[in-house]
């Protein structure tokens, strides 16, 4: 298949500002595609823009609240227009998280993830696709994450968000068989290293650092080009994401075992106040790509760490046919 070509079409990304989207904005920008960045911080948004000029690119940035029905209807609507009528791309990014038992993280906590994380892509898919199925083309990408396969104990509401979200894409293939040109695409992260766990609403009374090995989020925002210029349903970014993928497929009980040791490395992190962070407004620290939790030393651990994921899984699968066979 020929890749498409990038150059002068129009990419609408949510969740600009920072993290995995703001490098991908960047990423379309060195492709030369017309850019439309979407946040809620408008300052921050202001400064991608102005990098992703200097790297060529035309840019617009639309403040947007992706929980807001009028701000994604108005986003799909200046797009339009910047591009001529025309949207080629709509990248859903938008996302928030909140850490915390399922108790002691608020009722309005959740609900703010669920509303950002899934609805947001729902209304993303809802307001840009009557202009993919005027001009008969387009590509909607997913950003989704491991927590769309594996369940995250201690973020209820985000696994519940992330894995309606297979659903959400699933029906959406299910509508468009008559409309071959138009492709939903998902992309499955695992643990990148950006501001998202700095950010994110902590209901957990210590202080959260993301698990080893956290790769480089650059490595999504390629993925990202690559799937707008030659589109397929799914990828998987980082070989850890594949690796507990393949555990949950093999363990049923593989939740369980993720609670456990999840359950026990939080009471570890420092004591801190509980915080709802970025959940209901912008947050305060530094917008920029990474989170700086990699270290030099950690390229060097990281085929320890996949060896010791792959063996775990392998040991478990191999217990629970043990215990199996002995019924």
């Amino acid at each position: 298949m020929t890749k498409a070509r990038l150059n002068d079409a129009l990419v609408v990304i949510t969740g600009a500002s920072s993290g995995i989207g703001r490098c991908a904005a960047h990423e379309f920008a060195r492709h030369g595609a017309r850019l439309v960045l979407a946040a809620r911080d408008d300052e921050a948004l202001a400064c991608v823009v102005d990098e992703c000029q200097r790297l060529g690119a035309r840019a617009l940035a639309v403040p947007t609240d992706v929980t807001r029905n009028e701000a994604m209807e108005n986003l799909a609507e200046q797009a339009a227009a910047f591009g001529n009528g025309r949207i080629d791309i709509w990248v859903n990014n938008a996302g928030v998280g909140a850490v915390g038992c399922v108790e002691d993280t608020p009722l309005a906590a959740h609900e703010q993830v669920v509303q950002t994380d899934l609805l947001g892509y729902l209304r993303g898919a809802y307001v840009v696709m009557p202009y993919f199925k005027a001009q008969s083309s387009g590509v909607l990408i997913n950003t989704l994450s491991l927590g769309s396969w594996v369940a995250q104990p201690y973020a209820a509401a985000y696994s519940a968000a992330k894995y309606g979200l297979r659903g959400l894409t699933e029906a959406l293939r299910g509508e468009l068989v008559q409309w071959p040109d138009i492709h939903v695409c998902d992309i499955y992260p695992a643990v990148m290293d950006t501001p998202g766990f700095r950010d994110g609403g902590n209901f957990t009374g210590h202080q959260l650092s993301p698990p080893p090995p956290r790769y480089d989020p650059r490595r999504v925002a390629e993925a990202m080009v690559e799937m707008a210029q030659a589109p397929r349903a799914t990828r998987t970014v980082g070989s850890a994401a594949t690796l507990l993928r393949l555990g949950h497929f093999l363990l049923p009980g593989f939740a369980q075992i993720s609670g456990l040791v999840v359950g026990r490395a939080l009471k570890r992190g420092q004591p801190t106040q509980r915080s709802t962070g970025n959940l209901f407004q912008p947050p305060s620290g530094e917008r920029r790509i990474d989170g700086g939790w990699r270290t030099p030393a950690e390229g060097v651990r990281r085929p320890v760490v996949l060896v010791g994921t792959a063996a775990i899984v392998l040991l478990g699968w191999g217990l629970l046919r043990l215990r199996n066979g002995s019924r």
